[in-house]
Parts: structure tokens; C-alpha cells; sequence
């Protein structure tokens, strides 16, 4: 059940934009909710809802037995060792400021390393940027090939024994770059470092399994998965989250309260402080099942298929550029349509139903690497078919048509 089968799971694609069926290609931005999604957190808001960890009474303890039971269902699609090493955050953005903000100061110093690429999300580019500047470390840079991948050699290369932390995307948002994980974790841990993952386009599209990538840090958002918008959360080896000290304080989070020192909960509960986002937690449990339902093999192969589709059409329209490898594991192509603005390019398909994301994609390092000032992006999801692709490809020549370029 995938593709077109799956579409009527989705309320929200059943409806007319702009008078034309809704072709949704934005899933990289923000993915759709299926009704089981959406029913959990209905239920939760008309049965269930009371705070969490702190009553005895009935719906108290049925909030709380909802929002563990999403903990653990999380810990085990992605092969955590414990639901001790799943954070609740609101999403990648908290997750990897988390790490930053109480990991980096204690790991990172003057004279040492931070290793990033330039086609890092911004959330994975700035908090890191924030940290070499208070410690007095350097920000490094793995150069990025013709394509935009990266290869090994030029990882050994630029990972050293000064490097504390090497922080990167499994998949990147723009260039739709599968980066090897596994092997860049080998890599950082020869030479003494620490990985830390964005998970944020890797996690809703493939298996991913903590074990056998053996990250030390992974950050993922709910709401790229099916899930509500604000859930998300960072994985972390136990031992790393045992020595990290919280960066916020308040109720939930505390063992003792004196009047001039405190102590804090076990894991993971010391860096969850304040109410949490209980419903969010509630959806991204129903979406996990969802997910797991289908079978993120299922969804990969899909995804896979629909991208090298969708690359095969678009490069049949003159004057369109693509960026990024041929060949890809996930369903996101960027590209330029000659010298229209991508915007205009976002407002004509808009016209026509369809939905991109036009814009630097929170990547202007990136961008600037390009050459282009900003991009188009299609990005597909298990709910998406090849005659969605041919809507965008007609509807590309059409916006060639209105403005004024010939046809190829």
C-alpha cells in the first residue's frame, strides 16, 4: 500500500488548489498526516489529556503511559540500545542546539576541530559556528565533489586528531546526497571524535538503525515523518547523555530542590524540563506505527524510483538544471529552471496545484557553492506517484511558455 493506494489515508490531498488537484511536492519542508495520526491526537486532546509524570489519577496515568509508549516505540525504529537515550525535543533544530549548548562546551576547546560540510542545514551549521567562536575551535570544512557528494579520502584528509566533533547530515535537504554514515562514524571515532547526525531527511525515508551506524549523536523531526509539527527528538549513547548537564531548568526535570543547589532525574527525563509536548509525542508514535506498517524498505524503493523518474523527465525540459548526483536514495531534485526566478517558478505551479519550496532551503553557504542565489526543489514521499511528476513536468513547460522561452 504506497503511492496512489495510500492517498486516501491523507485527508489533506483529497482537495482542489486553485482549482486543480493538489499535487504535494514539499514533503522535505514538512510531511502530510494520515487520519491515524491525526485521530491519535484527537483522542489524546478528548480522553487523555492531563500532565505528565506528575498524577495518580487515571487520566494522568493514561498520558503518561501514551507518551512513554511513544518513547519506546522510537527507541525501537531506530535501534536505540534504551528509551534512556531518546530525548523529546521539538524537533532537529533543539536537538542539535542540545548537543552544541551542553555537550560542546565540555568536549570542544581552543586549538581543536569541528568538522562540517557547506551543504549543512543552517541548524546544523550555526550552533556549531556559536561554539567555535566562545571555545576558540575551528570550523573545517569536507570538501564537496562536482555533485555535491563527498568522498572518503577527503574526510581522512580533513578529520584529524585536533577534531572533537564531526557533524553532518545523513541526507541532505537540497542536494538529496546520501552521505556514508557508517563509515565517517569509523573515522571520527580513529581519530577521537564524536559524530553527530542530522537525521532530519534521513529518518522518515529509510531504515536507519543507531547500532550499526554507531553515531554517538542523531537529531530527527516528527513532523518530516507524518507526525505533528514541534515532536522531535535527539538520540545520544548513554554514556555521553549521562556526563551532559541539562540547559534547562524548571519542573519535571529535577530530583531535589534546595535552597542553593539541585540535582536532576536520570535519563532522559534531566533534559526534558517543563511540560513536554505530550500530544506531539502521542502523534509521532502513531506515525512510527504507521510507518512501520507500510515498511521503510517499502518507502525507500518507492521514493527511490519516483526520484529517478522524476530526473528523467525534468531533464527532458531545455534549459532546466539539476543539481546534485545522478543517482539518489531519496525523493528530493533541485533544480533551475533557466533564468526564471524560483520563486516564479513556485507561483505558476502554485497556479497549476502543485506545491514546491523555492528559496535557499536554509543552506546560503551551499548555495553560494551553486553559484545560484536560490533554487526549486520537488521532494516526494510515500504518498506521491509518477503522474505527480508529470504534473510538475507539464506544468514546468508551461511556466517556460509564459515566460517567453522556447521550447527544447
Amino acid at each position: 500500500m504506497i503511492g496512489s493506494a495510500i492517498r486516501e489515508q491523507f485527508p489533506i490531498l483529497n482537495q482542489n488548489v486553485n482549482g486543480h488537484p493538489l499535487v504535494y511536492l514539499d514533503s522535505a519542508a514538512t510531511s502530510q498526516k494520515p487520519r491515524q495520526v491525526i485521530e491519535a491526537v484527537k483522542s489524546y486532546y478528548e480522553w487523555d489529556n492531563a500532565n505528565v509524570h506528575r498524577g495518580v489519577h487515571t487520566l494522568g496515568s493514561r498520558a503518561t503511559d501514551a507518551y512513554e509508549g511513544a518513547r519506546e516505540k522510537l527507541a525501537k525504529f531506530i535501534n536505540a540500545r534504551s528509551t534512556k537515550e531518546i530525548i523529546f525535543t521539538r524537533g532537529t533544530t533543539t536537538a542539535l542546539n542540545l548537543v552544541a549548548s551542553s555537550y560542546g562546551p565540555s568536549a570542544v576547546g581552543e586549538g581543536d576541530e569541528i568538522v562540517i560540510t557547506l551543504m549543512e542545514h543552517h541548524s546544523n551549521l550555526i550552533p556549531w559556528q556559536q561554539l567555535a567562536k566562545k571555545t576558540g575551535a575551528t570550523l573545517k570544512y569536507i570538501p564537496l565533489q562536482p555533485d555535491g557528494t563527498i568522498t572518503l579520502q577527503d574526510a581522512e584528509e580533513t578529520i584529524t586528531d585536533k577534531t572533537k566533533i564531526v557533524a553532518i547530515a545523513y541526507v541532505s535537504n537540497v542536494m538529496g546526497v546520501t552521505h556514508p554514515i557508517k563509515e565517517l562514524a569509523a573515522i571520527a571515532h580513529r581519530n577521537g571524535a564524536v559524530i553527530v547526525v542530522d537525521g532530519a531527511q534521513s529518518t522518515p525515508h529509510m531504515k536507519v538503525d543507531m547500532q550499526d551506524l554507531d553515531c554517538d549523536f542523531y537529531a530527527l523531526s516528527g513532523h518530516k515523518m507524518l507526525a505533528p509539527t514541534g515532536i522531535g527528538a535527539l538520540y545520544g549513547k548513554r554514556a555521553l547523555l549521562e556526563a551532559m548537564e541539562p540547559i534547562e531548568f524548571g519542573g519535571e526535570m529535577i530530583d531535589d530542590v534546595g535552597l542553593y543547589e539541585s540535582t536532576w532525574k536520570e535519563l532522559p527525563w534531566k533534559f526534558e524540563g517543563g511540560t513536554p509536548i505530550i500530544a506531539g509525542a502521542v502523534g509521532l508514535g502513531a506515525a512510527v506505527d504507521f510507518l512501520q506498517e507500510i515498511g521503510m524498505d517499502e518507502i525507500h524503493s518507492h521514493e527511490k524510483k519516483l526520484a529517478a523518474y522524476a530526473e528523467q523527465r525534468l531533464s527532458e525540459i531545455d534549459g532546466l538544471t539539476i543539481y546534485g548526483p545522478k543517482s539518489r536514495e531519496v525523493g528530493v531534485v533541485t533544480f533551475n529552471l533557466g533564468d526564471v526566478h524560483p520563486h516564479d517558478v513556485a507561483t505558476v505551479l502554485d497556479a497549476e496545484g502543485i506545491a514546491i519550496r523555492a528559496g535557499h532551503h536554509c543552506c546560503q553557504p551551499l548555495m553560494r557553492w551553486l553559484e545560484a542565489s536560490s533554487t526549486a526543489r520537488a521532494s516526494f514521499y510515500l504518498y506521491n506517484t509518477e503522474q505527480d511528476v508529470d504534473r510538475l513536468v507539464d506544468a514546468l513547460i508551461k511556466t517556460k511558455e509564459y515566460f517567453g522561452y522556447e521550447l527544447g
